[in-house]
This record gives structure tokens, sequence and C-alpha cells, in this order.
């Protein structure tokens, strides 16, 4: 019988909310499929291996990973070397507590903001009463807690919000980090019955099944793999759709078919 491998901590502390605490440790609450390239010779098919060395040294010998640290590079291009011990002794709260600043609807919360998410599990057993009665407080309301952390070398801004039972303490994007779309939004008229008609194909187009969606660019790459080690043919890349001379007609025809796949 398979079992999932056990998921490990990447950050142990508390979170508080007015005068409760409640240990928790946090675990990544996604993990990647993809395949990943290799970088390769064109010429012989060669592996490319890249070497740690020493622009000081100036020697070819690679530096062993133990010896390497870490710096900042000011804007006159010196380094200030950074240890582990410094990092540790920097005077910031989030290190080991995550402080609920306040609840907002989880609306609120514009979705471009968000970024990694991590499950929060209770740590011990005097985690637990605390634990369930965040989970169902914030599931009750619809809120979400705001909250700052200090996770993986830097300061985060978070929500911490409810999932199926669990708390997911997912990382947010700062205010500055964020782009504005400045004038990329064209500012043309349309129809009121194009308008009409676009609200009727989203309402036809609703109840889609996100969970049973594939990535079919990792199938592709699978069967191309395969057809190359194998000596068969390539899948071609079929012809991409054209876009629509008429947005009515195209429209009026995108509504009937999303019917007839309904019947």
């Amino acid at each position: 019988m398979e079992t999932n491998p056990p998921m490990r901590t990447v950050w142990r502390g508390a979170v508080t909310f007015g005068m409760v605490v409640l240990p928790v440790r946090l675990v990544s609450a996604t993990e990647s499929h993809r395949g990943r390239f290799r970088e390769i010779h064109h010429r012989d098919g060669g592996r490319i291996r890249h070497k740690r060395v020493c622009e000081t040294e100036g020697a070819q010998e690679e530096i062993p990973y133990g010896d390497v640290g870490r710096a900042v590079e000011l804007p006159d291009g010196r380094l200030v070397p950074i240890t582990d011990e410094d990092l540790e002794r920097l005077p910031l709260p989030t290190k080991h507590t995550a402080e609920v600043l306040g609840f907002v609807p989880g609306a609120d919360i514009d979705p471009i903001s968000y970024d990694r998410a991590y499950y929060a599990a209770p740590d011990g057993p005097a985690a637990d009463r605390p634990y369930v009665l965040l989970t169902e407080a914030l599931a009750g309301t619809g809120s979400v807690g705001i909250c700052k952390i200090a996770l993986r070398q830097r300061e985060r801004l978070a929500v911490l919000r409810p999932r199926r039972g669990v708390l997911v303490l997912q990382t947010l994007l700062w205010a500055d980090e964020v782009r504005e779309p400045g004038d990329l939004g064209p500012s043309v008229p349309v129809t009121d019955r194009e308008l009409q008609l676009a609200e009727l194909l989203l309402s036809e187009l609703t109840g889609i099944e996100v969970h049973q969606l594939e990535d079919e660019y990792g199938h592709a790459l699978e069967q191309l793999v395969a057809a190359k080690i194998e000596g068969g043919e390539i899948p071609e890349l079929p012809a991409p759709q054209q876009p629509a001379v008429d947005l009515l007609d195209a429209l009026e025809q995108s509504v009937q078919a999303a019917r007839r796949s309904r019947q």
C-alpha cells in the first residue's frame, strides 16, 4: 500500500489573534509535477554543468557548497556578507509569530495579490481547540485574517483562511509588487446586443469542474519524448483557431454550440 511522503515543515511558530496563541507549523500546500529541462550542448548532446567558482581567486576549481555564503550587493557593487547568525538576530517578531492584524471579508482580497500557499497544522495537542475555533469562526463569517510573517528570509504579508477544515496561510504580494495595468485595456464601444450575447454565453458556460482539467502541455511533452526515444512520428500541432471577423455572429454561434453540448 502506497503512502504519501511526510510533509516537510518549513516554518514553526505561533499564530496570535487577540490574547489567543495558536502554535502551528507550516507545510507547503502545493507541488509541481512539471518535467524539468536540462541544458545540453547542441553539437554533441553533452550535459552542460555550471560550476561555483570564486571571482576573487580567479581559479576554476569548484567551491564546495558548504563554503558558499550570502551577501547583499550595494548600488556601488560592494558586497556586505550576511551570516545565519545575523539573520537570527534581526529584531523581527514575525520570525516566530504570525500576529493577525485584523480580519476582512475574503472577497476584499484581489486574487492578483495571492502568492504561495501553506497548510497551517496545529503544533501539539494544546493547539487543537484554538485551531478548530479559529477555523470554524473564519468559515462561519466568510472572513480571512491578515497577518505578517517572516518566511524564506523575508517578511511577507499573508492571509489566514479556512479550506476543508484546515487553515491555509497564503502569502500576498506587497502593494508595490503589483503593477498597475495602465492603458493596456482598449477603450472601444460595444453594442447592447453584443453585451447581451456575451453575458448569455457566460451563463451557458458556467459549471465547469476545474479539478477535472489536466495539464495538456505536460501530456504533449511526454508524447514528444516517447516519440523521439522510439523513433516514431512527432505529434503535429493542431491549426490555431482564427479570430472571428464578425463578433456578433461568433457570439451567436458560440451560444448555440454551448447549448448543444449540454443536451
